[in-house]
């Protein structure tokens, strides 16, 4: 059973003051612990980032091996019908790994549901600030140190940036810095909000973040 939890944020400015502007998130989430959920939106991000084209070759797409090495019979050695074989060197591999495509499979509602728990659970290390994307018109890493030291961000815990778009100034300023990930709204996955130990927002992204997982 769900129920509706209601979160509200006063933004900063780049200056790291405090505006009148209040944002709210209207969530949706379990009535009980839904980490169960978590952990298995989780776990289908992680399959999906695999590639799966890892390959071995068997004893027939080995290159050679079409001669029987010696005769059956008579020669005083263990028989053997192809140089090929899985027992010799250079031979092919028995049961290796071969191409494939692993889907876990989980619900559009569970998958909202599950992120909007999550984003509950994180709401005392979540900031509003105005304008970020736009604050950087030539990108600079000391200028996006600046904003977080005016906004009170450590960098030495894992900072989590979303975005509704990502601005070549943003984008540059900050990616020669270790502990900081630069995501959109729209791609918005529980394993990022889970390693974030601090997670910024922008307005339109939390526009975005309503309109897509907070229907």
């Amino acid at each position: 059973m769900t129920v509706q939890k209601f979160i509200k944020y006063n933004s900063f400015n780049i200056n790291g003051q405090v505006l009148n502007n209040e944002h709210e998130l209207q969530l949706n989430i379990l009535e009980k612990s839904g980490n169960y959920l978590i952990h298995k939106d989780i776990l289908r991000h992680q399959i999906s980032q695999k590639q799966g084209t890892v390959s071995t070759k068997t004893r027939s797409e080995v290159r050679g091996g079409g001669r029987k090495p010696w005769r059956q019979k008579g020669t005083g050695r263990a028989r053997a019908g192809s140089n090929r074989s899985p027992l010799w060197k250079g031979g092919g591999v028995i049961f290796g790994p071969k191409p494939k495509k692993t889907i876990l499979k989980l619900n559009k509602k569970e998958r909202k549901l599950a992120l909007q728990t999550l984003l509950y659970n994180k709401r005392n290390i979540i900031s509003v600030i105005e304008d970020l994307e736009n604050a950087i018109d030539i990108p600079k890493t000391k200028t996006f140190l600046n904003i977080c030291k005016n906004c009170k961000i450590d960098l030495n815990k894992k900072v989590l940036i979303v975005v509704a778009n990502k601005t070549q100034g943003l984008k540059l300023s900050m990616r020669n810095i270790q502990n900081v990930e630069l995501i959109l709204a729209s791609n918005l996955n529980t394993l990022s909000i889970l390693k974030a130990q601090q997670i910024l927002l922008t307005p339109s992204a939390v526009n975005e973040i309503k309109e897509i997982y907070c229907d």
